[in-house]
């Protein structure tokens, strides 16, 4: 049996021993799934500690799900099935001793392409990107979840440098949605949200420039936060610039919290990290009280963030997620922060990094690119510094008029996207083909601007089966505030049961 490497030629994945097509827990409980690859982090770690399950069995029972599913999902650039049962033996082993390592010991995990990962290739979606290394260093992302005993089942796909909203390129190919393969994951975090959603890892790291952790949890029914910026700290520095954001993709709100603790720890690499979250993170995933979570809570709603479109069906979904808050006691008020249209001044901040990031490329390199790249790096190579330092001040304008509506709402919920998902390969949807992807990302992008927390968890399905997602914002430092109000939710609509 062999677990493919994804199409980029990175050192294939190897042999794999045989697995049972289902790895049962012995004693299975009432609410558990009865294969690891459907258990939560948090189910996991509990197993592992009682005894009912170890680490080499759920490990098993995820690349059996990678071999399985990824050929049509491709959400899997490199695979490497020994390092991680080596790696799950040697956590077996710990908690066989019952001296586990850290706070996720033997979890299974997924890196997004963008993360640097020691000994394994970072392509960064992109056939430009030597392969041969040498890839001597973890990105701080990685460290905390290295040292806290993760296991690495592989590396997730991304469109070339993360640029976009979907998860498509030259290098890897197309990623598609579990939920209907025809469809696309959302991006640029695709590859582990398909990863999350299909039950082939609990966990996997996302990065979030303009909505590339939110959209693609929107789209995937999964759970993603984008915390408030410099909260996980970011190595090396991205070419966004304090845009871009790293942050946990997971199926619960408790596997989303725990992650989120784990990763914001401190990395001397990152100059301009904060402090660690005050404690709060664990009592949030540990409380069974929705109510308490968000009662007297001052919430803002806004349905369409100050007139954009919105498909009928995700409105309906949003609107009746909504209506949960006020029944668990939040005071819920239709009203809109007044943002002024970003959009222009977005891709002034966005194609101008995506040009810095390119600008060493050679022309017959830049010929290789997935052409809409090449298209915004030409665009923005035409800005100005005076474009910049103007889309820089619009930035703080945003940023002091969300903080001046925080003093009267705690939180604000939104659609995490307009629409539904599209027919994958595509940019933007029918319709709007031709558009950039911040067309229809308008939900998203704004709170890259004012650094916010902003997370997004499944509310809702269309009557075509596709997964409606309901945005979550909070001022800035309040991850805890958005956590707990997600964690409410899913208390109250519980999601983690349906599966594509």
């Amino acid at each position: 049996m062999t677990i493919r490497s994804g199409r980029a030629g990175t050192e294939g994945a190897g042999a794999a021993e045989a697995v049972p097509e289902t790895t049962a827990i012995p004693r299975a409980r009432p609410g558990v799934p009865t294969t690891p690859a459907d258990m939560s982090a948090e189910q996991l770690l509990t197993a592992y500690a009682t005894g009912e399950l170890s680490p080499v069995e759920a490990v098993d029972a995820v690349l059996e799900r990678v071999e399985r599913s990824d050929p049509a999902l491709n959400a899997f650039c490199l695979v490497r099935p020994e390092e991680a049962r080596e790696a799950a033996r040697a956590s077996t082993e710990r908690w066989r001793r019952k001296e586990p390592r850290g706070d996720l010991d033997g979890v299974p995990t997924a890196v997004k392409d963008i993360h640097l990962t020691r000994g394994w290739p970072t392509l960064k979606g992109s056939v430009t990107t030597p392969q041969e290394g040498p890839w001597e260093e973890d990105s701080p992302v990685v460290a905390r979840l290295r040292e806290n005993g993760a296991v690495f089942v592989g590396k997730t796909t991304t469109p070339e440098l993360a640029w976009k909203g979907v998860t498509d390129g030259p290098l890897t190919g197309v990623t598609r949605n579990p939920w209907d393969l025809s469809t696309t994951p959302g991006g640029s975090s695709g590859g582990s949200a398909a990863a999350v959603a299909a039950g082939m890892s609990p966990l996997a790291t996302g990065t979030d420039g303009g909505g590339s952790i939110r959209i693609p949890a929107g789209f995937t029914g999964t759970c993603g936060i984008k915390p408030t910026w410099g909260l996980v700290p970011h190595y090396p520095a991205s070419p966004f610039g304090s845009l871009a954001h790293t942050g946990p993709m997971t199926r619960t709100v408790g596997d989303m919290a725990l992650m989120l603790e784990v990763v914001s720890r401190p990395d001397p690499r990152d100059w301009a990290a904060l402090a660690p979250p005050e404690p709060g993170l664990g009592d949030v995933r540990r409380s069974t009280d929705a109510e308490e979570l968000v009662r007297g809570m001052r919430i803002a709603y806004s349905p369409t963030l100050g007139g954009l479109d919105v498909d009928p069906e995700v409105a309906r979904a949003v609107a009746d997620a909504v209506a949960v808050f006020e029944r668990l006691g939040a005071r819920v008020e239709e009203t809109d922060p007044d943002l002024p249209d970003s959009r222009a001044q977005f891709h002034v901040l966005w194609f101008s990094g995506v040009a810095k990031a390119t600008e060493r490329l050679t022309a017959r390199q830049r010929d290789l690119l997935d052409p809409g790249l090449r298209a915004v790096i030409e665009e923005g190579l035409t800005y100005s510094a005076q474009d910049y330092l103007t889309a820089m001040a619009l930035r703080m304008e945003m940023g002091a008029r969300m903080g001046r509506f925080h003093t009267e709402y705690d939180l604000l919920l939104t659609p995490t996207t307009p629409i539904p998902a599209f027919e994958a390969g595509l940019e933007s949807p029918p319709g709007l083909e031709g558009e950039r992807w911040t067309s229809w990302a308008g939900f998203s992008y704004p709170f890259n601007m004012t650094q916010q927390p902003a997370a997004s968890v499944p509310c809702g399905f269309t009557t075509a089966g596709l997964p409606v997602g309901l945005q979550v914002v909070g001022p800035r430092h309040a991850d805890a505030r958005v956590l707990a109000a997600c964690r409410a939710f899913e208390l109250a609509r519980p999601w983690a049961d349906r599966r594509p």
